[in-house]
């Protein structure tokens, strides 16, 4: 009997457990031990029922992520399950925490499902790029139906208990904490009721109501918006269909034909890869485990325009008050009111109820005065991006903040070394660079100054995880790692309209890639003003910035979807950009203004200098420790710029590509064009002499 899986009786029920810290996942050693105790369980003549319980916080939570990429070793998931739905006697599953993934499947081989109320269900293996190999796709719609079944295999999303029930998936759900005295109630209720094993496989009701409908071709038109590149939703809605046309042992060998040919995707390794990178970035280099963390019980924001507002919302619903100071009462109230149309919209989609609403604007309150931050723990100053003014600030914070308070920047060019020396605190002043909008997007760049104690450090990671962010730490520089990278991206991608392209074309090439939007587009969201401030300081301090026909756009009020005209034209309500023939003729002008022929330009050079100037820039960050790993590049890039996760990130798609044709690509450009950013990076040069990848580092 394997020691993680164990078997008992407690009168007629035989009770097989699971105790497999930290989750409970599927691991060869799990699999084996529920095997070898239902063989017992048949055995026991005294056992009538047998009920399935997991030990610890939660039910099977899927598989073991240390088996990933691995062969799967015998007894398979799915041979298991079998073996579970073919036994005489009725199985009841008693989920608490989470049933996820191969720990759902699992527990739909069973004959009766019972949930505690707290309790959540789900199919997640899409957000991997597979799809469920164990049965998922044959036996949830035989309880949901199509329409179900298809939603919750396609995005992966959990469902909770109360609506797992209505949903049929499980039988049962009931208030409480100790799932084992749950399941042996309702097992002995099965017992006492003779009630037989009810295999999910034979229930065809739903299949039935459902065949022969547009159901499918209805949802695969939706996904072509929803799931626009990836590859594993489309196969996930090939595999429910399965269900549905085929007997139940032919649709499970179509699910598992559909679930190697993920396996064998692109898409399933940049997925993985971001799965774990996203899990390791957590992982400071250089920061003891152990390293002590502040309590940040109230916070202060500095700014209450779209960026402090949102930086003050993520406080907000993490329960924690936050007070937003503004120069003048009129920018004060508007921001305030801002942030309550926001949660009123969040609920007007159910997202949140009302009460939940004047709790969050309870936890926030506003001031015109530093002194309000007395007894703040974390003031975050969240202005534009001025070094003077940011400089003050910090002063006067200084002075008004208590010992001990963190003081931190929202910059997101501007060096933290710089704005630390205004204080007299500079082991307590630290980078927090939320993105915008700041309520929404998950990435937190984390900069450490020269100074930065490791126990802010610290502080600032947990702080990450509390407010539901992705915490990135990265070294100080211009730019720091997304934005120094990003910078380099919009110089050519404005080198390449210059020359000739169209500011749609370089936005096109960016959205096929898998971006969310393009370099223009994106502008025009954060705002043209924003760029035209960053490029004035540069130049103040002494930077050769060149001539760009944006500056002509901010000059004349177009700054982007706020102002209804940047890059693009915007209808009221509407963000969709639409292309505009007078920055066409702005443009026009400004190539006769500095002597530029325009030339047809290739979607396969805008790929390539737009992608490979990125590369070489993340290189060279790594180089100079700016980031210590390649995996702290992509997690800063899909969570913060909306890089295809399915690709797994810029570094992990130079190495898909192949880091000698990075190279030999960046070589030809520094020679065409010239340039420091094309000067290829020392590493890069390096890991291709070695035969070496980013991820090898």
């Amino acid at each position: 009997m394997s020691e993680v899986v164990t078997y008992s009786r407690e009168g007629t029920i035989g009770v097989i457990t699971v105790n497999y810290p930290p989750v409970n996942a599927l691991s060869h050693a799990v699999r084996s031990g529920l095997v070898a105790a239902l063989e017992q369980g048949q055995k026991d003549t005294d056992a009538k029922v047998l009920l399935l319980v997991c030990e610890g916080r939660t039910f099977i939570a899927g598989a073991d992520i240390r088996e990933f990429g691995k062969p799967m070793q015998e007894p398979g998931l799915a041979a298991m399950i079998e073996l579970y739905e073919n036994s005489d006697k009725p199985i009841v599953a008693a989920i608490h925490g989470t049933a996820l993934g191969g720990g759902l499947e699992t527990a739909l081989g069973c004959h009766y499902r019972v949930a505690l109320s707290s309790a959540r269900v789900g199919l997640p293996e899409v957000k991997l790029g597979l799809l469920p190999g164990a049965g998922g796709t044959q036996r949830l719609p035989r309880l949901t139906g199509a329409q179900k079944a298809l939603e919750m295999i396609t995005t992966g999303d959990f469902v909770a208990a109360k609506d797992a029930l209505a949903l049929g998936i499980v039988d049962s759900v009931e208030e409480g904490s100790d799932i084992r005295a749950v399941g042996l109630t309702y097992a002995q209720k099965i017992a006492d009721e003779g009630k037989p094993a009810r295999r999910v496989r034979d229930l065809n009701d739903k299949i039935e109501a459902d065949k022969g409908s547009d159901v499918f071709e209805q949802f695969r038109a939706g996904l072509q918006k929803k799931a626009r590149g990836l590859f594993s939703p489309f196969k996930c809605v090939d595999a429910v269909e399965a269900a549905f046309n085929l007997p139940f042992d032919e649709g499970m060998k179509r699910e598992r034909e559909l679930f190697m040919e993920c396996m064998e995707s692109p898409q399933r390794a940049g997925l993985v890869h971001a799965f774990f990178a996203e899990r390791e970035v957590s992982k400071v280099k250089g920061l003891p485990k152990d390293t002590p963390v502040r309590d940040i019980r109230k916070v202060g924001v500095i700014g209450a325009g779209t960026m402090g507002g949102g930086i003050a919302m993520n406080f907000a619903n993490a329960g924690i008050p936050v007070t937003i100071a503004e120069v003048k009462q009129e920018a004060l109230d508007k921001g305030l009111a801002v942030i309550r149309k926001n949660y009123e919209n969040t609920a007007k989609k159910g997202r949140i109820t009302q009460a939940q609403v004047e709790e969050r604007m309870s936890l926030i309150s506003g001031t015109l005065t530093y002194d309000d931050f007395g007894d703040a723990d974390l003031v975050i100053e969240a202005v534009f991006e001025s070094m003077d003014l940011k400089k003050k600030i910090f002063g006067q914070l200084d002075e008004a903040c208590k010992p001990g308070a963190i003081l931190a920047s929202n910059t997101s060019t501007l060096s933290i070394d710089d704005i630390a020396a205004a204080t007299k605190r500079p082991q307590d002043v630290i980078g927090l660079h939320f993105f915008s909008p700041a309520n929404v997007m998950k990435l937190l760049e984390i900069v450490r100054g020269e100074k930065t104690s490791d126990e802010v450090k610290a502080t600032a990671m947990a702080l990450a995880k509390k407010i539901g962010k992705v915490g990135v730490m990265v070294g100080n520089c211009y730019g720091f790692v997304g934005n120094r990278m990003l910078h380099k991206r919009g110089a050519e991608a404005m080198a390449l309209v210059n020359e000739g392209a169209s500011p749609q074309q370089v936005d096109k090439v960016l959205t096929d890639l898998g971006f969310p939007m393009g370099q223009f587009a994106m502008s025009d969201l954060a705002g043209i003003d924003i760029g035209y401030s960053i490029r004035k300081e540069r130049r103040k301090a002494g930077e050769d910035v060149p001539a760009s026909w944006m500056d002509k756009l901010a000059e004349q009020g177009r700054l982007g979807q706020k102002t209804q005209a940047g890059v693009y034209k915007y209808e009221e309500g509407n963000r969709k950009p639409i292309p505009d023939p007078q920055v066409d003729q702005i443009i026009a002008e400004f190539r006769q203004e500095q002597g530029i022929t325009p030339r047809e330009i290739t979607d396969q050079e805008i790929l390539e200098r737009c992608m490979y100037v990125m590369i070489n820039e993340g290189a060279k960050i790594l180089e100079e420790g700016i980031a210590d790993r390649s995996l702290d590049i992509d997690i800063t890039w899909i969570y913060g710029y909306g890089f295809p996760a399915y690709r797994g990130g810029p570094m992990f798609w130079a190495d898909q590509i192949g880091l000698d044709t990075i190279l030999a690509t960046v070589k030809h450009f520094h020679e065409a064009l010239g340039g420091e950013q094309w000067k290829p990076a020392g590493l890069l040069e390096k890991l291709v002499s070695e035969g070496r990848k980013f991820s090898d580092l």
